[in-house]
């Protein structure tokens, strides 16, 4: 049982989709809110998040984007449809800003996958994952905590500044560094999601005072495809302020923790006095739609040697679909964190 006191919301869990197109065929969401709810009842106590309001989100969204979120599924069923609000048809050159009246132009417009449908709750469900991961941030801004996790469902890294994919929505990590930089803090962002946090990247890939860093499975082989290529190093004065580690299928911890230490090097070469963690326990080696072999334990190491940089550290949960495991991985990568006694760690 996780000790460290938590924030979540239940209404994260109002988050349903029923189906998602993969591979040729229909099946069923993998995202589903029993993930958080595992993780959940492997704390003690869980306190409920802040709500911060939109201006947060806005600081990263569009806000057309924002709206669209808000009001897609509602638009959907006043069509006549059944189901949950998905997309079909996607610009795939000479992306612009269009008006659209038709709910099915709009989905193509701010999506860019088949796996991210927009049911009923979503839009709260999201809203709620953004507030907890202000709310985990909060409690290191205000020198309450040096460490905190972000239970966060849905999860947000493949989310960028106005489309969805890859079950994220709203991109709680994204938010939240944002709102510490304008907190005069100086931050860093590391994703350890199995999928390279394409999402994240594009927010900051012009940004100078923004470090994101991610290791992740090769995408030459695994989604997102497109985004994550090692030659990808941020552009204009954001230029050297990303850094790609991806790695192929079948890396067990030896090969991981090589790529781990070069990605902290670089957060510390940063000058970073605030770390973000985008954890995916999708690198976990029984993971149903992954592929790297990662066991437990390496995960209480990965959580001593992020402890080991002395800097303030917020996780914020993504990815990981062995859903009976996921509680263990987590506590064990807070174990890890917490084995500095002169840190204090909040889960939130």
């Amino acid at each position: 049982m996780i000790t460290v006191p938590g924030y979540f919301d239940r209404r994260q869990l109002t988050h349903e989709p029923v189906q998602e197109l993969h591979n040729g065929g229909w099946t069923a969401y993998a995202e589903k809110s029993s993930r958080a709810q595992i993780i959940a009842n492997s704390f003690a106590e869980l306190r409920p998040a802040r709500d911060f309001g939109l201006e947060p989100l806005l600081n990263v969204h569009d806000r057309a984007y924002v709206e669209f979120l808000r009001s897609a599924y509602e638009e959907w069923r006043a069509t006549g449809r059944d189901g949950d609000a998905i997309g079909y048809t996607w610009p795939v050159v000479r992306r612009r800003r269009l008006d659209f009246d038709r709910i099915d132009a709009k989905l193509g417009l701010y999506s860019y996958d088949a796996a991210t449908p927009i049911a009923e709750g979503t839009w709260e469900a999201s809203y709620w994952s953004a507030q907890t991961a202000l709310s985990a941030l909060s409690v290191i801004l205000d020198g309450e905590a040096a460490a905190s996790f972000a239970l966060c469902r849905p999860p947000g890294h493949h989310s960028g500044p106005d489309y969805c994919g890859g079950y994220c929505y709203l991109n709680n990590a994204a938010i939240a560094a944002e709102q510490a930089r304008r907190s005069g803090r100086r931050v860093a962002i590391l994703d350890i999601d199995y999928h390279h946090g394409n999402g994240t990247q594009d927010i900051f890939y012009s940004d100078p005072d923004v470090m994101f860093v991610s290791i992740h499975a090769d995408p030459v082989t695994d989604y997102p495809f497109f985004w994550g290529h090692a030659d990808e190093r941020g552009a204009g004065p954001g230029e050297g302020k990303t850094l790609n580690l991806p790695l192929p299928r079948g890396t067990d911890f030896q090969a991981y923790y090589s790529a781990l230490a070069e990605a902290l090097d670089a957060v510390r070469s940063h000058g970073a006095d605030l770390f973000v963690l985008s954890f995916g326990a999708d690198t976990f080696e029984e993971d149903p739609i992954s592929h790297f072999r990662l066991r437990r334990d390496d995960y209480r190491a990965i959580g001593e040697r992020i402890a080991a940089i002395g800097l303030p550290v917020l996780v914020v949960m993504e990815g990981g679909y062995a859903v009976d495991a996921l509680g263990h991985n987590v506590e064990a990568l807070l174990s890890g964190l917490e084995d500095d006694a002169t840190r204090v760690v909040s889960a939130v």
